[in-house]
């Protein structure tokens, strides 16, 4: 999650979380133009520093001159400019990791899924895929102490494959009351691409709200196979699948969230593909790859396991972990 931050250096004033966007008064900004930008998606004053001059521009009703000043105040409030490497050392110790469920997963994963990233999972149907979903949706609340990150759980269903009964079960495997931790998931099914990113917007208004740790796309890209066909069509799927990555990338930043996609796979169907032993790749090319912080592969393994393996990330080395799914959801796997 979001670590504490220094303010303002001069009176040392501490300030955790998201700035509210409200301090925008403070700079002159009146209420009708802060409505504007909420009214717009904005909802923080990170998502305005994080934004560009032009995204402001499209905002109905912010002028130029407006823009200019909408953003000077946004830099003073949330500065932006280079910081030691030792003082990012120390952010990045200070990260909360969301347990899987499953202790030999936590270790592939350099202590469970990661807070502030974009962690995608991608495999084959009955790979377990929205089981981790499920399990981290419940994980993610419990204590920082037990592996959680003391958070409620934003989650967006592409596929209608949600099932309330799960998170009752994983609930009491780990000793939650299942209403309570029902209660704490916000729950939304995507029927199209463009509902899918609309949901951001709302998500980001609630989570402004109220203290939230990890928001879940299942499936990300499941939509844009069917609202999205052939050559002539690529080029639009990617541009709209990079501002709903991008989305989800600011969400993650603005709040200190996790945030876990599922991906779906495809034959390969070039010439090489006969000399490899996985013959799948995710889809998203190279939009879902460079948009991810962590990609993980799921395979079946023997018998009722799992297999996941460290696809890319930028501090994991490349390796593997079994695991199982069970009525308390993700576990290691015993023979």
């Amino acid at each position: 999650m979001q670590v504490e931050r220094v303010e303002d250096k001069e009176n040392m004033q501490i300030e955790s979380g998201p700035i509210p966007i409200q301090r925008l008064k403070d700079f002159g900004i009146n209420q009708s133009d802060i409505t504007k930008l909420q009214d717009a998606g904005f909802q923080t004053i990170e998502s305005i520093a994080f934004s560009t001059r032009k995204v402001l521009l499209a905002v109905k009703g912010i002028s130029e001159a407006k823009a200019d000043k909408i953003s000077e105040a946004a830099r003073k409030l949330y500065p932006m400019g280079f910081i030691s490497a030792s003082d990012q050392y120390e952010i990045r110790k200070n990260l909360i990791y969301i347990t899987t469920g499953s202790t030999e997963l936590d270790k592939l994963l350099g202590g469970g899924l990661e807070t502030g990233a974009l962690t995608e999972l991608f495999g084959e149907f009955r790979t377990g895929k929205t089981q981790i979903c499920h399990t981290l949706a419940v994980t993610s609340q419990l204590p920082t102490s037990n592996g959680g990150a003391a958070g409620k759980v934003m989650y967006i269903d592409t596929e209608g494959t949600f099932r309330p009964d799960r998170i009752e079960s994983i609930a009491k495997r780990f000793g939650l009351d299942p209403q309570t931790t029902l209660d704490n998931i916000g729950y939304a099914r995507a029927f199209n691409s463009d509902h899918q990113l609309q949901l951001l917007i709302q998500a980001a208004a609630i989570m402004a709200e109220s203290h939230y740790a990890l928001l879940i796309v299942d499936s990300a890209t499941a939509l844009y196979r069917t609202d999205y066909t052939g050559r002539g069509e690529l080029a639009a799927r990617q541009n709209h699948l990079g501002r709903f990555l991008r989305n989800l990338q600011r969400l993650a930043d603005e709040f200190g969230i996790a945030v876990l996609i599922t991906n779906q796979v495809v034959a390969q169907v070039d010439g090489g593909a006969m000399f490899q032993a996985d013959s799948k790749k995710p889809i998203g090319g190279h939009i879902m790859a460079h948009a991810s912080t962590v990609r993980l592969s799921l395979r079946k393994g023997r018998g009722d396991s799992r297999v996941m393996k460290v696809y890319d990330s930028p501090n994991l080395p490349e390796a593997e972990a079994t695991y199982m799914i069970t009525e308390g959801g993700i576990a290691d796997y015993t023979e």
